[in-house]
């Protein structure tokens, strides 16, 4: 049987034991619905009320500011269209970023389909985007900013506290959003902090169950719902609340260790990772230097990624050629980078877990190199 080498945490993660028990706990033996009147109905709804807890706790947020959703992908729908509804009265212009997930790119899509203006500030050629850009982007009448806090293909972290700067400077009347998804549990995320009155994140990122997320309204903020039904999670996503999956997803994060310790851990592998990749002249490395330790963004020489990722595959390792959700398409990350097709074509990304080790690198390393060597010459 072939070792299994899991190198692709940003697509999805394993799910921890403890939120496995947690969940065959609440499907089998606390099963009551939260909105029931009665004791198994008290239970439930105790069991959501901690796993609530916990979520805002590693957010720095109060209880009441946490929304529980189905995933990363309808947080940031909920966010969106509640803010860019809830503000037109006051303009039509939206800012984000050209390398944001689907998720929120297509939402922003149909949003111009509705009339809204919507600015896409590009990166530099290392995958950053400095802050200045936002501040040509953003006017007096921007009506919501939404920028990733990590991109998920390169692990370029965005400026958040010096955009929120520029918001108030500009006197905007703007809500500001991030998806958090790759930043939940790896950065320290205060939103008090970083200025920030909305924020999206994921459960099958950090160990918890696929089909699980979160949105953290700030107090005080209005978004309108476009979801309707029994008043669950302030009418923003009604309906019966998941609960196996929010509570699995609220002992994941419990059980996760602190964004410095684990941090620390992974920092050592990615830089055994970029020592063995520097030993490769054919290798690029797409991934600005600052990014976060988390994904390695790499380019294989002149082998198509199709092509490695299968002959990694076969050796029980698993790596991706960029985001899940833009499967078989060229990465529109890389092209905003303004990345030669060759490069493009080529690209793999490695993204790490704390679970990780550098002998799971080495065999990675080896695999490549034995890949770039014979698969070039076919």
């Amino acid at each position: 049987m072939i070792h299994e080498i899991y190198l692709d945490n940003s697509a999805t993660t394993r799910v921890c034991r403890a939120a496995a028990d947690k969940a065959l706990y609440m499907m089998t033996e606390c099963y009551g619905n939260p909105s029931s009147l009665h004791s198994k109905g008290f239970a439930a709804e105790k069991e959501l009320d901690a796993a609530r807890a916990v979520i805002a706790e590693r957010l720095s947020a109060q209880p009441g500011e946490i929304c529980f959703t189905s995933g990363g992908t309808e947080s940031d729908n909920i966010a969106i269209l509640g803010a860019a509804h809830a503000k037109k009265r006051f303009g039509s212009r939206i800012v984000t970023t050209a390398i944001e997930h689907p998720a929120v790119l297509n939402t922003m899509a149909q949003l111009e389909k509705e009339g809204f203006e919507v600015v896409y500030v590009k990166p530099d050629a290392d995958g950053n985007i400095p802050a200045e850009k936002f501040a040509e982007a953003i006017d007096g009448k921007t009506i919501l900013v939404s920028v990733m806090a990590v991109n998920n293909e390169t692990g370029a972290v965005l400026p958040l506290k010096e955009i929120a700067s520029i918001i108030k400077r500009k006197r905007s009347p703007t809500l500001f959003h991030t998806d958090a998804v790759q930043a939940f549990c790896k950065l320290p995320l205060s939103p008090k902090r970083l200025g920030l009155d909305l924020v999206s994140v994921s459960g099958h990122k950090v160990h918890a169950p696929k089909g699980v997320g979160a949105l953290y309204v700030k107090s005080g903020v209005r978004i309108l719902p476009h979801s309707f039904g029994g008043g669950q999670e302030k009418n923003l996503r009604p309906g019966t609340e998941g609960v196996p999956l929010i509570c699995a997803f609220g002992a994941a994060v419990k059980n996760m260790p602190s964004e410095r310790e684990a941090e620390e851990r992974v920092r050592a592998v990615r830089e055994h990772l970029l020592m063995r990749l520097g030993e490769m002249p054919e290798v690029e490395l797409n991934s600005p230097e600052n990014a976060l330790p988390y994904i390695v963004n790499l380019s294989a020489g002149r082998v198509r990624a199709e092509t490695m990722l299968h002959f990694l595959a076969e050796k029980g390792i698993f790596v991706s050629s960029g985001s899940a959700c833009g499967k078989a398409k060229p990465s529109h990350v890389l092209e905003a980078m303004a990345l030669s097709k060759m490069r493009i074509d080529t690209s793999l990304r490695v993204s790490l877990c704390a679970e990780n080790t550098k002998d799971e690198i080495d065999a990675f390393a080896d695999a490549l190199k034995l890949g770039l060597e014979t698969l070039s010459h076919t």
